[in-house]
């Protein structure tokens, strides 16, 4: 078994975030497992789209291939019956009065970095890793720094250990994200982020687009279209 030091824990969706978040804990630990969540999502498209992701992991990038370890899907059926989001149900996605977008599923990232704490306590996995990012978002106040960094402080009084949680993604945007992944696994890693991970909120894959498929509509896809946008126009000056 590898040190405790060694040994991580990514939020893995399936979507363009957390894949890069993937390759940036493979990058820096001996040792990295994966944790999905089935919570009644909407684009449920995204645990198939999760499989194929690490399969192409394991596969395609031979220097990281023996440094993934098991693999954690959680279903949390109560999100459904906990609040009427567009996340979860089929309804229009606009603004509420409170600034928020209702894809705002509340107390999610929460949930899923406490669950996420219990199985890393029970593995000896020290590093949690997650894609809560406050430049390119929604607002979702559970993607704050101030959030993560408090909740760091509360698992480790409850579990009474030394988790570290890690947001890499928490100070850059979305093309800094394209250029974090091919930093990482090269155009490789970028050409499979493009085809086979998930971002879009309505589960579309009927559309391809050039930085991958999705309704091309909703936030998550304009977020993703604007950031590759940016990044390609980097690469071409």
């Amino acid at each position: 078994m590898a040190d405790n030091n060694q040994r991580a824990l990514v939020l893995f969706s399936g979507g363009q975030d957390s894949a890069t978040c993937l390759a940036w804990a493979l990058d820096r630990f001996a040792h990295v497992e994966t944790i999905g969540f089935d919570y009644g999502q909407r684009h449920r498209i995204e645990l198939a789209c999760r499989k194929n992701v690490l399969h192409a992991f394991g596969k395609d990038f031979p220097a990281w291939r023996g440094k993934l370890g098991e693999d954690h899907v959680v279903s949390l059926p109560f999100f459904r019956d906990l609040g009427h989001t567009a996340m979860t149900s089929d309804m229009e996605i606009v603004f509420e009065e409170n600034g928020l977008p209702n894809t705002f599923v509340p107390g999610r990232n929460i949930f899923f970095l406490t669950t996420a704490a219990v199985i890393a306590y029970r593995r000896s996995l020290k590093h949690i890793i997650g894609g809560m990012c406050e430049t390119d978002y929604s607002g979702y106040p559970d993607c704050r720094d101030d959030t993560i960094k408090a909740l760091q402080t509360a698992l480790n009084l409850g579990l009474d250990t030394r988790l570290v949680l890690h947001t890499p993604l928490m100070w850059i945007g979305k093309a800094d994200t394209w250029a974090m992944a091919e930093r990482l696994g090269g155009p490789a890693l970028v050409e499979l982020i493009r085809e086979e991970t998930h971002t879009c909120y309505l589960g579309d894959r009927g559309q391809k687009h050039p930085w991958g498929y999705g309704c091309g509509s909703c936030p998550a896809c304009e977020l993703r279209a604007k950031g590759y946008g940016a990044f390609v126009a980097r690469a071409g000056q």
